[in-house]
C-alpha cells in the first residue's frame, strides 16, 4: 500500500523539519522514511520531488525523483540503469543566484492547484546523501527550482504562500 501524501490542510505541513544526527543517517529508521518517500512519490504519475514532512515525517530529507532525467532529456538508454534518485538529507542552499523567473508550480500536497513561483535559476547545495557521504552541488533551471519547492516543505513553507496567477487544473482538464 502506497504511503499517503498529507494535503495542504493538514498542520502537519506547516511544521519546521528537524535535521538528522549524522550517526542516524544509515539507521533503518531513515531507510524507511526513504523508502516509503519513494513509494509515495512512484504512487503519482505526475510526481517527480517529495520531502519527508509530506508523508508526516518532519524530517530534513527531500528526494528527486530519477524521472526528472528523463524530463530534462539526459536520462539516455545507455546510462538509464546507473541513474537514481536523488536523496538529499539535511540540504542546505549554500548560494541562490541572483538572478530569478517566474515559473509555474505544482504540488503533490497542493493538489490541482498550479502558479507562478519567482524561482533563482541556479542554486549551490550542501547536503548528505543516503549513505552518508556528504556533498556539495550547484544546480540550474528545473532542478534548482524543485531544489528550492522541497527545500520550502522542510520549513514547513507551501508553494501557494509565493505564488501568483493561483489557478485549480483538475487531471481530467489536462488531457
Amino acid at each position: 500500500m502506497a504511503t499517503k501524501i498529507l494535503q495542504k490542510d493538514n498542520p502537519i505541513l506547516r511544521q519546521i523539519s528537524k535535521s538528522i544526527l549524522e550517526k542516524e543517517i544509515k539507521s533503518p529508521k531513515i531507510k524507511k522514511i526513504i523508502l516509503d518517500m519513494k513509494k509515495a512519490l512512484n504512487s503519482q504519475e505526475d510526481g517527480i520531488a517529495i520531502s519527508a514532512i509530506q508523508i508526516a515525517e518532519p524530517v530534513r530529507i527531500f528526494l528527486i525523483s530519477k524521472k526528472i532525467f528523463e524530463i530534462l532529456g539526459e536520462n539516455k538508454d545507455e546510462i538509464r540503469e546507473k541513474v537514481k534518485d536523488l536523496i538529499f538529507i539535511n540540504p542546505k542552499i549554500k548560494k541562490f543566484s541572483k538572478e530569478k523567473q517566474l515559473l509555474e508550480e505544482g504540488c503533490l500536497s497542493v493538489r490541482y492547484l498550479y502558479g507562478k513561483v519567482s524561482r533563482c535559476k541556479k542554486v549551490q547545495v550542501e547536503a548528505t546523501d543516503e549513505n552518508g557521504n556528504k556533498f556539495s552541488r550547484g544546480f540550474s533551471g528545473l532542478l534548482a527550482q524543485i531544489i528550492q519547492h522541497e527545500n520550502d516543505h522542510l520549513d514547513g513553507i507551501l508553494f501557494i504562500d509565493k505564488a501568483i496567477d493561483i489557478e485549480e487544473i483538475k487531471p481530467e482538464n489536462i488531457k
